[in-house]
C-alpha cells in the first residue's frame, strides 16, 4: 500500500516564503509610520507608495508560503 509523504523540498521552499513574509511584515508597517510622521519631506509621495508595496508584497508572499506548505503536504507524488 502506498502512502503520501510530505515533500521536503517544498515545505522548506514555503518556509522560506513566510520568513520572507514576517520579514516584510515588520518593516512594512515600519516604513509606513516613519512616512507618516513626516509628511513635509520631499520625496513623501514616493517613500508612501513603497511602504505600500512593501506591505502588499508581505501579503502576496505569506499567500504564496501557505499554498507553497499547503501543496508539499496534500499533493506529494513521493512514496514512503
Amino acid at each position: 500500500m502506498e502512502t503520501k509523504s510530505t515533500d521536503k523540498e517544498i515545505l522548506i521552499k514555503g518556509l522560506k516564503q513566510l520568513g520572507l513574509s514576517l520579514l516584510l511584515m515588520f518593516i512594512g508597517p515600519s516604513f509606513l509610520y516613519l512616512i507618516l510622521s513626516n509628511k513635509d519631506k520631499p520625496f513623501y509621495i514616493v517613500l508612501l507608495i513603497l511602504g505600500i508595496i512593501i506591505c502588499s508584497l508581505a501579503v502576496y508572499f505569506a499567500f504564496k508560503g501557505i499554498n507553497t506548505i499547503l501543496k508539499s503536504l496534500f499533493e506529494s507524488n513521493k512514496t514512503k
